[in-house]
């Protein structure tokens, strides 16, 4: 069994720098989904505010995979948080045609500290209990949330950003304090949105001031004939405290080329600690802000 999950965000949404295909179609979908449950992915990330992913999925049918959706922000003046957040269970299970799910995350679990903080934990909590949930948890954007968001709900699973150039979950000491208290991690953005896969002459000039980094970067790969794709899961996958590196994909020969890459028992050293790494760069919602000429 792999250590991959599938992420989904590109069966609904027109979602990252490299992509050029836009949404993928429901049938290349169901091409992927058959491949990937035949190359051992049992996990699909999946999220009730990607577009139409969870459409898409429930009507290709996903029998066999254990599925984790992500719940957005309690929208404001949102006084029945309990009956909101059953209410919007209930409609993912429908759109996916599940019973029930493996995990539940929350997209903005900064709200666990907020005033309804308390009545969204036990929301969640409730879930678990009536068993239409396995493990609940948060999806985090920087390992600084974890603190405040675990003093406030008990979490089975974290999801969180881990590439080469991001290594905040590890340097933090986070990863091994999760491992150690038994919480389930998944990462994500293995590949930064495919910017860390695109030829160094196609990375867009937004990111002209990282550009010694990403020399660095190719260099690194020359050097150790790697390709991109390569070391970029082997990073992630060298952390046995890691369950699953979530990975998106826009066709069929790009999740061939994943899957053969996880398969690999790389000898060669972890890619250097990259220097020079701002959040401007490791964080994608800042990359709109960038001036085009860099």
């Amino acid at each position: 069994m792999t250590r991959l999950a599938l992420g989904t965000v590109q069966f609904g949404l027109n979602y990252g720098v490299a992509n050029k295909g836009g949404i993928v179609s429901q049938e290349n979908v169901k091409a992927i989904l058959k491949i990937a449950r035949g190359s051992g992915v049992d996990t699909l990330d999946t999220a009730i505010d990607y577009g139409n992913s969870e459409n898409c999925l429930g009507q290709i049918g996903i029998h066999g995979f254990k599925v984790i959706t992500k719940l957005p922000a309690i929208p404001e003046n949102q006084f029945n948080v309990k009956g909101w957040v059953h209410h919007q269970i209930n409609l993912s299970l429908q759109r996916l045609g599940e019973q029930k799910l493996y995990g539940l995350l929350l997209h903005r679990p900064a709200q666990l500290a907020d005033e309804p903080g308390a009545e969204l934990a036990d929301s969640l909590m409730r879930l678990k209990a009536d068993g239409l949930v396995e493990k609940v948890g948060i999806s985090i954007y920087d390992p600084d949330e974890l603190e405040s968001a675990m003093a406030h709900m008990n979490i089975d699973l974290v999801q969180a950003p881990l590439n080469v150039f991001d290594r905040r979950l590890v340097s933090s000491g986070w990863l091994d304090r999760l491992h150690d208290a038994g919480v389930e991690v998944h990462t994500r953005s293995a590949f930064l949105q495919g910017l860390l896969l695109m030829p160094r002459q196609n990375i867009p000039a937004k990111f002209a001031r990282w550009h010694r980094l990403f020399d660095a970067w190719h260099q690194w790969l020359e050097t150790n004939g790697q390709s991109a794709t390569e070391a970029c899961l082997q990073y992630a996958l060298s952390f046995h405290q890691i369950s699953r590196v979530v990975v998106g994909v826009e066709g069929l020969s790009q999740l061939a080329e994943i899957c053969a890459a996880a398969q690999l028992r790389n000898t060669l050293p972890t890619p250097v600690a990259f220097s020079g790494v701002d959040m401007d760069l490791i964080n994608p919602s800042r990359w709109v802000f960038l001036p085009e000429s860099g």
